[in-house]
């Protein structure tokens, strides 16, 4: 009688924990495969904040949502093989950029770039002075000596590119990520000890079910 009782309280637990778990690991994993994406950096232009070989977590971002200083995975048609590239947004749309080959200002404010790898610029770079047109960002590489960007397209709308074809922003702070996978891990865990549970259960009713019926001497 009490490996019954026994095992109909493991499948009851079972009931419960296995709902949860499928809830917070859909929920969890869920959330950060809708949200996030993981990427492996494959050039040098943006050393030396990312290192070729790093990986990162990007954020899916909606174009109102990109804002100066933002480092974005970008896919432009026509551009890099067609292959999504990282870049640091300088300008978006209606900013007016303006350098004479090492400063840059937007608006006429210099911007501070201490991101910027400075040992291995050429000794003079091309001067620029672009309007970034509506809905579109001028993109540069930390490492300007070695970043195909904006610069060298300034013959196509100002070098810019539009901001729909941002795939995500880098993320510095990985808490958000790292909370939700932790959320869908825990989520896996209670499923798994659901069904351990329920197996358990049911061995046990199936084991007192079979179990002969023991009679007292008269």
């Amino acid at each position: 009688m009490r490996q019954r009782t026994a095992g109909f309280r493991l499948r009851v637990t079972a009931r419960a924990l296995v709902p949860l778990g499928l809830v917070l690991a859909a929920g969890g994993i869920g959330y950060f495969f809708v949200n996030y994406q993981g990427i492996t950096v494959s050039g040098g232009a943006m050393e030396p904040t990312y290192r070729m070989g790093e990986r990162l977590v990007a954020e899916r971002v909606g174009a109102g949502g990109i804002r100066r200083g933002d480092v974005v995975l970008v896919r432009v048609p026509g551009r890099y093989g067609d292959l999504p590239a990282l870049q640091r947004v300088i300008g978006t749309g209606g900013d007016h950029v303006v350098s004479d080959g090492d400063r840059v200002t937007v608006n006429g404010k210099p911007v501070a770039e201490p991101y910027v790898r400075r040992d291995a610029m050429p000794p003079a770079l091309d001067p620029y002075d672009v309007r970034v047109p509506d809905g579109r960002l001028f993109l540069l590489g930390d490492n300007r000596g070695n970043a195909n960007d904006s610069r060298f397209f300034l013959d196509e709308r100002s070098g810019s590119v539009a901001a729909s074809g941002v795939l995500g922003r880098v993320r510095k702070d990985f808490t958000a990520p790292a909370a939700t996978l932790a959320l869908g891990a825990l989520g896996g865990v209670l499923t798994l000890t659901g069904f351990g549970l329920w197996i358990a259960g049911y061995a046990a009713k199936r084991s007192a079910a079979t179990r002969p019926a023991v009679t007292g001497r008269w």
